[in-house]
């Protein structure tokens, strides 16, 4: 059973921070599997799709969720919006959609085209482009991660 609490001590935001990081490396582990399949694109489908599932998880994990949000007192949800604000969040607190998905795909843009450059290397390529898949999502989550951690200590300072 996952844990529904919120955390508020600063020592809770870095367990949720750790659990989260096991989550990433063991969905992002299952895509790099994926991108050894040597079919252009599919790994752009199971990028995308994984981070459709995490992203999500990692914002209700930390309480930041569009729909824990909007439970919260009018003053309370007005602290959280500014804190989302001044962390330049992306994606939390939001709808997750695709197209936010694939702006924040585009910070590893350069890694990800690689990867389809790669695929065409017989078993070296497919090796290179799991991994530059297993290293963009966990940049990419990592970089979420931390934005949620410094927007869930901002909150309860």
């Amino acid at each position: 059973m996952v844990d529904d609490r919120i955390p508020t001590r600063p020592e809770d935001v870095d367990d949720v921070a750790r659990g989260c990081r096991r989550f990433v490396n063991q969905r992002a582990l299952l895509a790099a599997g994926v991108a050894v399949v040597p079919v252009p694109g599919l790994d752009w489908l199971a990028d995308v799709s994984v981070l459709m599932k995490v992203i999500p998880e990692i914002n209700r994990r930390f309480g930041l969720s569009q729909e824990q949000i909007e439970q919260l007192a009018p003053d309370r949800r007005i602290v959280v919006y500014k804190a989302l604000t001044a962390a330049g969040s992306l994606l939390a607190g939001r709808l997750v959609t695709r197209a936010l998905l694939v702006r924040a795909l585009r910070i590893v843009g350069v890694r990800l085209t690689t990867q389809q450059i790669a695929k065409f290397v017989p078993i070296a390529g497919q090796a290179l482009s799991a991994a530059l898949t297993f290293g963009a999502l966990r940049f990419v989550c990592e970089q979420h991660i931390r934005q949620c951690v410094a927007v869930r200590r901002s909150i309860d300072a």
